[in-house]
Parts: C-alpha cells; sequence; structure tokens
C-alpha cells in the first residue's frame, strides 16, 4: 500500500477534500493531511462548491477538517504520492515555498500526483506541468497555458493522465481520479 501526502488548506473544497481522504484510506493507503501552520490536531474550514446551473459554481459552508499531521514534520521522501484538492486553499497555498518546493520534489522523483480543480494552481505554480496534459476548474485554463501545459477540456466526471500525473476539472471525477491515480501506485 502506498504512502500518500494531502497538502490542504482553510477553504479547500470539501468534497474533494474529504472524498479521497477516506476512499484512499479505505482502499488501504496510508494518507496525511498536512497544511503549512498547522499541526495534527488542527482543523480546517472546507467549502462545497456546487453546480447549481450560475455562470461559474456557487460556494457554502463546509465541515471543519481535522488535520493528521504536522507540514513541519513530515519528510517527503516517506511518500509515494501527492495528492492535491482543490476549492481556494491553492491559491494562497501556491504563495508558500515549502509548498512549491515539496511540489517540485515528487515531480522530479516522479512520484505519483493528482490534483483536481483549482488544485492546477499549485501545479502551474511549481511549474511541473510544460508540455503535459492537464485538466482542471474551466477558470484555471489561462493558468495552465500560460505554464506550458496542454489543457484538456472534460465532463466535470473525467480525469487525465499524464506520465506521473493525473487531473480533473472538479469533484464528480473522484472515481475516474481516483482509479488512475491508484493505478501509477
Amino acid at each position: 500500500m502506498a504512502r500518500v501526502l494531502m497538502i490542504t488548506g482553510d477553504f479547500v473544497e470539501d468534497y474533494e477534500n474529504m472524498v479521497p481522504f477516506q476512499a484512499l484510506l479505505a482502499m488501504g493507503h496510508d494518507v496525511d493531511a498536512v497544511c503549512p501552520d498547522k499541526k495534527t490536531g488542527d482543523t480546517i474550514s472546507t467549502a462545497i462548491h456546487d453546480f447549481e446551473g450560475d455562470q461559474t459554481y456557487t460556494e457554502k459552508p463546509g465541515h471543519k477538517f481535522v488535520l493528521n499531521a504536522t507540514f513541519d514534520d513530515i519528510l517527503v521522501d516517506d511518500y509515494d504520492a501527492l495528492y492535491i484538492p482543490g476549492g481556494r486553499a491553492p491559491e494562497y497555498l501556491r504563495l508558500n515555498s515549502a509548498v512549491i518546493e515539496l511540489i517540485q520534489h515528487f515531480s522530479i522523483h516522479n512520484k505519483p500526483i493528482a490534483a483536481v480543480c483549482h488544485g492546477a494552481q499549485l501545479l502551474t505554480a511549481a511549474k511541473v506541468i510544460e508540455g503535459k496534459k492537464v485538466s482542471a476548474y474551466p477558470a484555471c485554463e489561462p493558468e495552465v497555458t500560460m505554464a506550458g501545459g496542454i489543457y484538456v477540456v472534460l465532463p466535470m466526471d473525467g480525469a487525465v493522465t499524464d506520465g506521473n500525473l493525473v487531473t480533473a476539472p472538479a469533484w464528480p471525477a473522484h472515481p475516474a481520479m481516483l482509479r488512475q491515480f491508484v493505478a501509477l501506485f
């Protein structure tokens, strides 16, 4: 079984945080959920994004998610794979140089990386998608393209794998994304 690191933060998309976390645990993998400047037992606030026919998603308060590891204590070499949920958290997590270095480490060592929705913002900031097929929430297409990625338009329940990278546009893609991600383990 794999040891998976999940980088998360306040106002991460609730489903994109909780569902893969629980699904990977249910499959028997170890998953450590971390957030910079927080430690084991601290919580993050989540937000639920829904598709209700508006020009963009709507946002509602989600749950409090309890972190099960401390960001400052992790040893990146101890992990086999990286999972990056979306929501608003990637918007500010990409400003943290330690987060960027961590993502680059996984990429350089060709370890599996999965990102959903706005998680692509962390991939673009880390400059790890040049020449790779990447899907993300449609609003992230300009960032993916500017970072040299090849943006792939998918239905909301689709996912794409390119090498060690699995990406998807939103939480309805969990089955496809997780199936492809776990296949890389």
